[in-house]
């Protein structure tokens, strides 16, 4: 079985067909965030495992292309983008990743557990706030989507404080027992 493909598009940017085509992309950045080569460091300067503002431009034009614009973010997706989170041992991005991240997260899960989200372009775009639009209360996640996210989150080097705030308030912390979060989360290590 093959990998997922994405084609290019006339600028040359990656133009995702489908949710796991863009999830396929992602990895196509992370690739080159981790060596500093590849399709999306052509033509500038990169150093390996740095993520500068060139690299979050990617992922938001690739998490909001026209093909999945309307979709909920996905688990690939996500897991794609804590991927790029976990290979960038610098970053030159005035934060905008991290921006991404927790509001990839908040559409994934508010999405996952029902709840109808803003098209991608409204909901990730970096001047919508996320308390516009994510849930301001606790959403009913299943336990194995909220394992798999606080599994996601366990160990980090770098800590994301709004996704962490974001997922203890919104999910964990009312899904799961107070005396359970240490452990999902590692609270101490943040």
């Amino acid at each position: 079985m093959s990998a997922p493909s994405t084609k290019a598009a006339a600028n040359g940017a990656l133009e995702p067909s489908c949710r796991n085509t863009a999830a396929h992309a992602l990895t196509v950045v992370r690739d080159g965030v981790i060596t500093g080569e590849g399709p999306t460091t052509k033509g500038r300067i990169h150093f390996s495992r740095a993520l500068d503002a060139d690299d979050a431009a990617w992922c938001v034009r690739i998490l909001t292309a026209a093909a999945v614009e309307h979709e909920p973010v996905c688990r690939a997706e996500v897991e794609a983008l804590f991927e790029i989170h976990d290979a960038a041992a610098e970053r030159s991005d005035g934060g905008r990743f991290d921006d991404l991240l927790t509001k990839a997260v908040a559409h994934h899960a508010a999405a996952e557990a029902g709840l109808k989200v803003p098209p991608r372009t409204v909901a990730l775009a970096a001047d919508t706030a996320i308390e516009s639009w994510a849930p301001a209360q606790a959403i009913k996640a299943n336990t194995e989507a909220l394992q798999w996210l606080a599994g996601q989150m366990r160990g980090k080097r770098r800590s994301n404080r709004t996704l962490m705030a974001m997922v203890a308030s919104v999910i964990g912390a009312a899904a799961v027992p107070l005396a359970q979060l240490p452990k999902m989360f590692d609270i101490g290590m943040m």
